[in-house]
């Protein structure tokens, strides 16, 4: 059965102590789903419930026509028999086996069930980029290979879905950015959906199609990422003016005379600094709110190169002296601007009325141009890629 056809549902209840939680999700069974929230939202205990490690006090639990629980017909079942594949902050890896034993653990794991034919040894080592590391133990490796072993031997385990928490959270930046290019080439690879839990926004900001805010026990908000952020009440939490919006463009031309490139996204294109991918890599792009403004025409004798028309669709106030204007542009993008109350009220903003986005900066995702240059040049690439394309003053004005 097609992954992305079915469901993940979780409605469960669980109390521990003081903490109560009450969660409520209905999403489509694919891509990468972070779990999302502050230190003690619920995120670590609502990934125990699907993985069996806690029972629920109540409800039910099922990924697509499999129930793993459902309190009214008395079904609970096994961890074992889950088929799940787990990646936790520690890699658990067995000192005593070599980096092969430790995958092939994860194989033999998987008995009798249906073999995917990507998630073989040789795919697996391929896609992580383990191959040099088959012979040695665990204690040989970097906090950054040894998580990636993790994930070829969950991987291996041919599981119906991968529960990774916070997988990152014990590693420093550069082993970080030696990671993320491997979860986001498994996401886009392979069709194992995944739960990812964090409590970093810049990284499920990079990884995830789909999101989770949890707090405080419930779930505040879910639903495919882009969606999940233009929520006021999302927004609100998570620093609207830094968060802004995502885009997903794809490189459609280069500009070696002024060293730019192109993004296609949609119904409309960013100029942004040269990047050394090849026409049709897809790029996730960050345009923060701030870095937005609003003009009634499209202005000519101005520095800034990215002039995006669009249609108004909501006028937020904010505290202090701010609004948050939704513009929707090209396709299916909506563009954040916070503008002060005064302005939107001089220019007459209201929704349907056609303004053009000024975008004085973009922040592109750099996990993707390390994954299209190769894994192999991940380590040594990724540092400079993420100064660079993260700095907002880089953009062409």
């Amino acid at each position: 059965m097609n992954a992305a056809a079915e469901r993940l549902l979780i409605r469960a209840r669980k109390r521990l102590g003081a903490f109560d939680l009450q969660c409520d999700v209905d999403l489509p069974l694919s891509g990468l789903t972070a779990l999302f929230g502050i230190s003690g939202s619920g995120k670590s205990t609502l990934i125990n419930l699907v993985a069996g490690l806690h029972r629920p006090d109540q409800g039910r639990i099922a990924v697509g026509a499999e129930v793993f629980f459902d309190h009214t017909q008395g079904i609970n079942v096994p961890i074992e028999r889950r088929a799940l594949g787990v990646v936790f902050q520690d890699p658990r890896l067995f000192p005593h086996l070599s980096v092969r034993q430790n995958l092939l653990f994860g194989f033999r794991r998987a008995g009798a069930r249906a073999r995917s034919p990507r998630a073989t040894l040789d795919a697996v080592v391929q896609l992580l980029g383990i191959g040099e590391l088959l012979e040695r133990r665990p204690h040989t490796l970097s906090g950054g290979e040894r998580q990636r072993v993790a994930i070829g031997r969950a991987l291996l385990a041919q599981p119906r879905l991968l529960l990774m928490d916070e997988p990152l959270a014990s590693l420093d930046a550069a082993r970080k950015a030696e990671v993320l290019p491997y979860i986001e080439r498994l996401r886009d690879e392979y069709d194992v959906p995944i739960l990812y839990v964090s409590h970093a926004l810049d990284e499920v900001l990079r990884v995830a199609t789909a999101m989770i805010v949890l707090e405080q026990g419930r779930a505040l908000a879910y639903g495919q990422l882009a969606d999940v952020l233009a929520r006021p009440e999302v927004r609100e939490r998570l620093g609207g003016a830094e968060l802004g919006a995502l885009v997903f463009g794809a490189v459609s031309a280069h500009d070696d005379r002024y060293a730019l490139s192109t993004l296609d996204c949609g119904g409309f294109e960013l100029h942004v600094p040269r990047v050394d991918l090849a026409l049709g890599t897809p790029l996730r792009v960050r345009v923060r709110s701030r870095d937005i403004a609003i003009a009634l025409t499209c202005p000519s004798d101005i520095s800034i190169s990215n002039r995006i028309e669009g249609v108004v669709e909501s006028i937020v106030p904010l505290a202090g002296p701010y609004s948050e204007v939704a513009v929707r542009v090209g396709a299916a993008t909506v563009l954040l601007a916070r503008i002060t109350r005064e302005s939107a009220d001089r220019l007459a903003l209201a929704p349907n009325l056609c303004v053009w986005c000024l975008i004085k900066s973009v922040a592109l995702d750099a996990s993707a141009l390390a994954i299209a240059r190769g894994v192999a040049a991940t380590r040594a690439a990724g540092a400079a890629n993420d100064a660079r394309l993260n700095d907002p003053h880089a953009l062409p004005r």
